[in-house]
């Protein structure tokens, strides 16, 4: 192949992105020079934090540039090593997704194991969302066994993952909210002892039925009325990991809440936010322990998988609407 395809950032969204933020452009196949590597991406992955990117502000990570690719997770096979230790045919981890052909520093990829799972679990169960899940759980907010734990989101990736690690390490109790009655059921078939759909009402209400003792842990991918919730139903010394706000990417106004941040005080909260690049030092436990999980068949992963970069956008656009279930993955 001569020819590659990428996705570059067309304009910065204001609000809500649209198709017309997008652009599918057309460049030939790059050249490895030396130390590096010429990938052929097998599968990308779309994440909501890729929304902060498209901001030209000052952020934890550099916002995306108009006019160029935009990147992410993928995982890929090598069709061109000039670096030592990497062989054409080997498949690797990288940051350098939205584009059919990458060309990737050798120190920046990371060989992936195939006979351990399938390439598509080292973008989520395996990769940077497994982790996520893994350490704002067990290390940021310290679960313990025998402890009630909310999480926000439950259907996607990480909320997913988050309330099956918490029940296989002994929580008592395990709440998730979702976005719709087929999400709802399938956190039921994931072993989450109650689980509703924040459309059906408001969500401190919900969750006070379904954890009317409270909670000990929230884990949060949402913010807004999610956060407020969990606040006033959180025990004293109670503790939250902040994962993410997606409700509030897209908006062009500043939160009505939460509105009850003085609890925090009485309660002895802790709300504390992370970054999973700061977890480095757990991935040797996270892969061992939740790799023999997923070979007993005690951790479960859903993945929604769209086909073709031309339709990356639509992916993106869809999983800010909530359309997928677990994991969304583009396959190139």
């Amino acid at each position: 192949m001569t020819t590659n395809r990428e996705i570059h950032l067309a304009s910065r969204p204001d609000g809500w992105p649209t198709p017309e933020n997008f652009r599918l452009v057309e460049t030939s196949v790059p050249t490895a020079g030396d130390g590096q590597l010429v990938v052929r991406n097998l599968v990308m992955s779309v994440d909501p934090y890729m929304r902060g990117r498209m901001n030209d502000v000052k952020s934890y990570v550099p916002p995306f540039r108009l006019d160029a690719p935009l990147d992410g997770g993928a995982v890929g096979e090598v069709v061109q090593s000039r670096a030592e230790g990497f062989a054409p045919g080997d498949v690797v981890l990288h940051g350098l997704g939205w584009r059919e052909y990458a060309l990737v520093d050798a120190g920046s990829a990371r060989p992936v194991d195939l006979t351990l799972a399938p390439v598509n679990a080292y973008l989520s169960v395996l990769g940077m969302t497994g982790l996520t899940a893994y350490a704002g759980l067990l290390e940021v907010a310290g679960m313990r066994e025998g402890e009630t734990v909310f999480v926000s989101a439950a259907a996607g990736a990480v909320g997913s993952l988050v309330g099956q690690i918490a029940k296989l390490r002994g929580a008592a109790r395990v709440v998730g909210s979702a976005g719709s009655p087929a999400k709802v059921e399938r956190l039921r078939a994931l072993g989450f002892d109650a689980a509703f759909d924040y459309h059906d009402g408001p969500v401190r209400d919900q969750l006070r039925a379904a954890a009317p003792d409270g909670i000990d842990v929230y884990f949060d991918n949402v913010g807004g009325d999610h956060l407020e919730a969990a606040i006033g139903a959180l025990r004293p010394h109670g503790r939250a990991a902040i994962c993410g706000m997606i409700a509030q990417y897209n908006a062009t106004e500043p939160p009505a809440a939460p509105r009850n941040l003085a609890l925090v005080i009485g309660k002895q909260l802790t709300l504390r936010g992370f970054l999973v690049n700061s977890y480095g030092h757990l991935r040797e436990q996270f892969v061992r322990e939740v790799s023999g999980w997923l070979r007993d068949g005690r951790l479960h992963h859903d993945e929604t998988v769209v086909d073709g970069i031309e339709n990356a956008p639509a992916a993106f656009l869809g999983l800010l609407r909530g359309e997928n279930l677990g994991k969304m993955l583009v396959r190139l």
